[in-house]
């Protein structure tokens, strides 16, 4: 029986080890620019779905293209605010993609994309990206007003690893479809959000949905998000509700 040296063994699991990892190190480099290009083509998506647009990607035999022309055709403006509610030269769809380190950074010092929707020259709607931290990982969403800043028109959300049939439940049609025309700004002009209320909302109430029932940490955690990611631009609603 033939026997090897150890220093066969280790030259051999060396070359194989590298050529491994040059293998892999190609592949990744041809799949990434494609794993980009699926994020973008998500989040624009995500960004139509807020203003009920995109109905049809499901059933399209090129959905990139589809929603690459939907992005083009309703979302007609896009820019980045600063906290103070100046412009900053910036792409917006850059800081959209790039929202987990803007989070990270204190809300005076981050910037703040806006995508603005309309059709044949109609009513505009603001649409913006929110993102947390639920429960056992990342949370986001696109949250549209309407002209007036204020009232909410459409909202998505989505998770990564929150728990199925709880907290899992933040991107279902059941529990986004009761924030449309929720508003977030009080009688006084006041930013005070949306509330995601334990054991039900106030019917007459204009600040509160239900929370998830068994699923109160993330529900909890999606209304912190909104708080978190929408007080940044109170000071450009206000001065564009001024003009």
């Amino acid at each position: 029986m033939r026997s090897f040296s150890n220093t066969y063994i280790f030259v051999f699991s060396l070359i194989m080890v590298t050529i491994v990892a040059v293998l892999l190190s190609f592949v990744s480099t041809q799949l990434k620019p494609l794993q980009e290009m699926n994020v973008q083509i998500e989040k624009k998506q995500d960004v139509l779905r807020s203003v009920g647009k995109a109905e049809n990607a499901a059933e399209v035999e090129d959905k990139n293209t589809y929603i690459d022309e939907e992005f083009a055709k309703y979302i007609t403006e896009s820019y980045v605010v600063d906290y103070n509610g100046d412009m900053v030269e910036t792409d917006a769809f850059e800081v959209m993609l790039g929202l987990t380190a803007e989070i990270r950074k204190p809300r005076e010092e981050r910037n703040y994309p806006v995508f603005i929707y309309s059709e044949n020259g109609g009513p505009k709607r603001y649409v913006i990206p929110v993102r947390g931290k639920g429960l056992w990982g990342p949370i986001w969403g696109y949250v549209a007003l309407e002209e007036d800043l204020n009232t909410i028109s459409g909202a998505v959300f989505d998770h990564d690893k929150e728990t199925p049939g709880l907290g899992a439940e933040i991107n279902t049609g059941w529990f986004q479809e009761p924030f449309i025309g929720k508003t977030i700004f009080n009688d006084a002009g006041e930013f005070v959000s949306v509330e995601v209320a334990k054991g039900g909302a106030d019917p007459t109430s204009k600040h509160q949905v239900d929370a998830i029932a068994g699923g109160t940490i993330t529900s909890k955690a999606l209304e912190a998000m909104i708080i978190d990611c929408m007080t940044g631009y109170v000071a450009h609603f206000k001065e564009l509700a001024n003009n």
